[in-house]
């Protein structure tokens, strides 16, 4: 009896060892993603909630800060840009009259540049706006202003130009990322330039109602769009 039950024990004890590789691989990044941040922004055009990066933490923390301070509440996404992005976050927004050029307000601050490779800016992208390199050249991310992407597909090809006329910012894409901007699209452009801190998880169909309002100056909306934040996670 024993001789029949130890073999079984050992194939036991085996499919165990395996079981437990292979959730000590899977219940990681499980983890990883549930332990992401989530934050939902609620606009005159509907809710959107965007989970973020914890591969940006300083840009992570920054946002949540804000985020529960209420510095987002009734601000105005400023600057949109249908087949682009929409922008917000602009402190000055939240008292602005018709016509006022937005854009340059902050918390006082900015926050060092956390670009990861690997991270694109693909459809529905949570990004800090900053200042231009000329003036920049840390690419350090504005204190409080961010922009989700809408963006537009691009064919390999396209894809390939586009990457070619970046010089030192030139991505190495993946099949994976290639296949996203053929699909869902995105705005290859900014992809080793711009900080990415997290993305949309629903209300992608926000970000294009934003993006089809009509503008004037500015690409300022005609009509205003506010947004007030919570933490929800």
């Amino acid at each position: 009896m024993s001789n029949v039950s130890k073999p079984r024990i050992i194939a036991q004890r085996t499919l165990a060892v395996v079981l437990l590789s292979l959730f000590s691989c899977v219940l990681p990044a499980a983890l990883r993603a549930q332990a992401r941040p989530q934050v939902e922004i609620r606009t005159t055009l509907g809710t959107i909630i965007v989970e973020l990066y914890n591969e940006t933490p300083q840009h992570r923390d920054n946002f949540l800060k804000l985020v529960r301070e209420g510095a987002y509440d009734s601000l105005l996404f400023h600057r949109v840009i249908p087949g682009f992005m929409v922008q917000g976050g602009d402190p000055d927004s939240r008292r602005a009259v018709d016509d006022m050029p937005l854009g340059n307000g902050g918390p006082g601050y900015t926050v060092p540049a956390e670009i990861v490779p690997g991270i694109i800016h693909r459809k529905g992208a949570l990004a800090a706006a900053r200042q231009a390199d000329g003036v920049n050249p840390e690419r350090r991310s504005s204190g409080s202003q961010f922009y989700i992407v809408q963006g537009k597909t691009f064919a390999p090809a396209d894809l390939d130009r586009l990457n070619a006329r970046k010089g030192k910012d030139a991505v190495a894409y993946t099949e994976a990322d290639r296949n996203t901007y053929g699909t869902v699209g995105g705005a290859p452009h900014l992809d080793g330039a711009y900080t990415v801190f997290g993305e949309v998880v629903h209300g992608l169909e926000v970000i294009d109602a934003i993006a089809a309002r009509p503008t004037g100056a500015y690409d300022r909306p005609l009509t205003d769009i506010r947004m007030f934040m919570r933490v929800i996670r």
